[in-house]
Parts: structure tokens; sequence; C-alpha cells
């Protein structure tokens, strides 16, 4: 199941895209699934049908995995 995440690229804007696993810990690439800007909107250098792209990890600040939707819908303790 693909998970959503949001790469943090040095000197530049967060990238989300999609992931089928996380990168092993020796390696040097990571390989994402429609990448695109976090507001949704292409990414201006990259070409208008690219699906999937390899991202060195040595040009990655942190990787953030964002919860699935059935993660959300997980009910906790709200005080009201």
């Amino acid at each position: 199941m693909p998970m959503n995440v949001i790469l943090h690229v040095m000197n530049a804007e967060p990238v989300l895209a999609e992931i089928d696993d996380l990168p092993a810990p020796g390696a040097t690439f990571i390989k994402v699934s429609n990448p695109r800007r976090v507001d949704g909107k292409e990414l201006h250098f990259l070409m208008e049908n690219v699906l999937t792209v390899l991202w060195p990890l040595d040009k990655l600040n942190f990787i953030e995995v964002l919860p699935s939707a059935e993660e959300e819908q997980i009910i906790g303790f709200v005080r009201e």
C-alpha cells in the first residue's frame, strides 16, 4: 500500500509524493511516484508527464511520513 510522504529537499520547496516502502538503511536513492508541490501543483523542474522519480537521499533534509486514511479515522480522546 503506498504511503504519502513529504520530501524536504535542501534549499528547495517540499515535495509531496507517494512511496511503496521506506528506503533501506544503506540506500542512496528513494523511488517516489506522483511528485507534486504540497499544494498539489506541478513541480516546475520536472517534465509534464513524469510519474516516477529517483531522488538522491543526500539531497534531502528529512522525509515526513503522512498518516494514512485508516489512521486518520481513529478516534482519540477529545475533550469538548
